[in-house]
């Protein structure tokens, strides 16, 4: 067994390099701060009640100026924002108009908040909502629309708080057949080709025992910026190496969890666009009782996903690397190496990540460091993506942190890269900024896809932009 530390994995910025997202923006500002394509101005939609939507304006004025951090005992914790404006940062301003406002009755929400039938209210709250979108997108071409949801719905439809960072890869367990507002509304909408922010207008507000208004606009301009089409950060790129393409093959059950799963790939290249390609229905072998593709799927897949890549980025990656939750099958791997000899892709990773019930103890009361690399054998590592962290000078989670689990199924690249690039992979979320993210974006963002996937019909084509899911 063998124990080694990955320092934090630094990210590109405009200007220079940083290990945190927010300081890197604030200092260096965004990525492609020297891009021809870079957005100066962000064209925003809003709906929501009168009431509402005031409250809206108020925070996005808030949003275009300094905002101080929360006094700490630890201040890379919690850091400044710096606003959303051209001079500083994100180097763009957002542009919002009575024009690109539309108005719900509040007189509506309260009558669809007193149907009495869960799905019946789901349905006409969407419906409400709706409307108002595709006025906002047929008619104002806005590159973002955010949607404010009510006091009302809030306290009557939404039975949760959204997960951020997911602490398992466990599927849910859910009894009844699902109907959720929140990927209702976004599966409903997505042919309209707009990308939704959906924020509670509690959310919107100062209040005690929230989250601190600059962390709030941090992750909120953030995601903002990453669904208008802009690169907040990149991966840092090793000059002498090919470029990489990163894959997540998933699977989604239907919602009243009875039918046969659906495959799903997420792809991510080194500057994070991501794309989101639905496959077909797979069987469940009774043996292993985990979704498996057969040796044709797995081609049809990979090859849709590379020709999505190719499109963009108009050649074929260097190198591959396909991540995984479950074991890759006999015909997964032979349907996948088709496609990669067909490419001539010169290099491939294909790795299993899972979660470990391991753990490791270390001197005193803190956790171990994320960053933590444990090889128990040549294929098999632990690693600490979440844990105390040297930059934030505390373990910043509640909880115990549980390592991951990475397995090398085959490989040509180091098993210390493969667990390297894990890490890295951590910080490509753009609905966080707070780096210690437990996932890499491959598998991460694997069930936020899957539970909106799951309302959109099987003959209609869902967007393949990973902006229309988070």
């Amino acid at each position: 067994m063998r124990n080694s530390f990955i320092e934090e994995p630094l990210l590109q910025f405009g200007k220079g390099t940083h290990i945190c997202p927010r300081a890197g923006i604030s200092a260096h500002g965004v990525f492609d701060i020297g891009s021809n394509l870079k957005k100066s101005a962000i064209t925003l939609g809003l709906t929501g009640t009168s009431s509402s939507l005031i409250t809206a304006k108020k925070w996005l004025d808030r949003c275009q100026a300094f905002i101080s951090a929360k006094a700490s005992k630890q201040p890379n914790l919690f850091t400044s924002f710096c606003g959303f404006n051209e001079d500083i940062g994100f180097m763009c301003k957002w542009i919002v108009d009575d024009e690109l406002t539309r108005s719900i009755n509040a007189s509506e929400v309260k009558r669809v908040s007193d149907i009495a039938s869960w799905n019946d209210k789901i349905s006409a709250a969407v419906e409400l909502f709706v409307q108002e979108i595709t006025n906002l997108a047929h008619n104002k071409n806005p590159d973002v629309i955010i949607c404010v949801i009510p006091q009302l719905f809030e306290e009557r439809l939404i039975k949760q708080e959204e997960i951020v960072e997911e602490e398992t890869l466990e599927e849910e367990d859910e009894v009844e057949i699902e109907f959720d507002f929140r990927r209702a509304l976004k599966a409903k909408t997505m042919h309209l080709a707009v990308p939704l922010q959906l924020i509670k207008e509690s959310n919107l507000r100062s209040r005690r025992g929230s989250q601190d208004d600059a962390t709030k606009a941090w992750n909120f301009c953030t995601a903002i910026y990453y669904k208008a089409n802009g690169t907040p950060w990149r991966l840092m790129k090793a000059e002498d190496k090919p470029a990489s393409c990163y894959v997540g093959i998933s699977f989604y059950r239907s919602r009243d969890k009875q039918s046969v799963q659906t495959s799903l790939a997420q792809m991510f290249d080194e500057l994070g666009k991501g794309v989101i390609l639905r496959g077909s229905t797979v069987e469940t072998d009774k043996d292993d009782r985990r979704p498996h593709l057969s040796k044709d799927q797995a081609n049809d897949l990979l090859a849709r996903a590379l020709a999505e890549y190719r499109k963009d980025m108009k050649n074929y990656p260097g190198r591959l690397v396909i991540h995984k939750t479950s074991k890759f099958s006999d015909d997964e791997m032979e349907g996948f190496k088709q496609v990669i000899q067909t490419n001539q892709i010169s290099a491939t990773d294909y790795v299993t990540i899972m979660d470990s019930h391991v753990r490791i103890l270390r001197d005193g009361l803190y956790p171990p460091y994320r960053g933590t690399h444990i090889e128990l054998a040549e294929d098999r590592h632990l690693l600490y993506t979440r844990g105390s962290v040297q930059y934030f000078e505390t373990y910043p989670g509640q909880y115990i942190p549980q390592p991951i689990e990475v397995r090398i199924v085959e490989n040509d690249e180091s098993p210390d890269l493969i667990c390297e690039e894990i890490l890295a992979l951590t910080k490509m979320n753009w609905n966080n900024t707070q780096f210690d993210g437990k996932y890499p974006i491959t598998i991460g963002c694997a069930r936020r896809v899957g539970q909106i996937m799951k309302y959109i019909d099987e003959k209609t084509d869902p967007q393949t932009r990973y902006s229309f899911y988070i």
